[in-house]
């Protein structure tokens, strides 16, 4: 019954730390995070500036490596990882999208997806990653034709293309206004239904909350708080 229950969750971590730098000046970024997140969730980490979220974040993309406690993606020990086995995961089953966008300026928007599925082992052509995010009709402009949200979009197709298991999202929308944001949302939303690609959303915005299965708030590297939503908003149903 537990390897059945351990089948159907995406991430695991026990006891999660990470300090960076050593005695007095020593910061705690994490102090003992416990967590089981379920395949094809999306959940949105809230928390001030300093509680955590883009540490737990990068260690759960292995960027990072907790200084203590275990990782566990389905099943598979992180922790003790060697460097080629973090990079094989990261190429195999990890999309970030980052606040600013990252874009290669010289190349057009197919041109940007495609420096991902040149090296991803399954992909989806840029085509068909751009039309998951609606830009089907952008495909050869460059990023100085592109508005934000169309640039963070192209971002969010770029991460897609090599079909993740999970998407990892750091403040997708802070960059945006309101109404950009939401059609950044939504774009995410439908990747997280179309690709049943395990979501997790940082952002600094409450509102933003409701359109989760799952909402956890960060406090000082701990959880202070993880809740379920009954049901999921649209994004055009959030206003910030």
């Amino acid at each position: 019954m537990q390897e059945s229950n351990q089948a159907r969750l995406c991430f695991r971590t026990e006891k999660l730390t990470k300090v960076y730098g050593s005695g007095p000046g020593a910061v705690e970024a994490l102090r003992g995070i416990d967590l089981e997140l379920p395949e094809r969730e999306l959940v949105v980490l809230l928390g001030a500036s300093g509680s955590g979220k883009s540490t737990l974040l990068n260690i759960l993309g292995g960027l990072d490596r907790p200084s203590a406690g275990r990782l566990v993606f389905r099943g598979q020990e992180l922790t003790t990882a060697s460097q080629r086995e973090l990079t094989r995961y990261r190429r195999r089953h990890v999309g970030f999208v980052f606040q600013f966008y990252n874009l290669m300026a010289s190349l057009t928007a197919r041109e940007n997806v495609a420096l991902v599925t040149e090296i991803a082992e399954h992909p989806l052509t840029p085509e068909q990653a751009l039309a998951i995010v609606g830009l089907e009709e952008r495909l050869d402009h460059f990023p100085s034709q592109l508005s934000g949200g169309e640039q963070q979009r192209v971002a969010i197709a770029r991460a897609i293309a090599k079909q993740p298991s999970v998407l990892l999202c750091d403040e997708p929308t802070g960059a945006l206004d309101s109404a950009t944001g939401i059609r950044v949302l939504e774009a995410l939303r439908d990747v997280n239904r179309s690709m049943n690609a395990t979501t997790l959303l940082i952002t600094h915005n409450a509102t933003v909350a409701d359109m989760a299965d799952r909402v956890i708030v960060l406090s000082d590297g701990r959880i202070r708080e993880q809740r379920r939503n009954a049901s999921r908003k649209d994004p055009r149903e959030l206003s910030w």
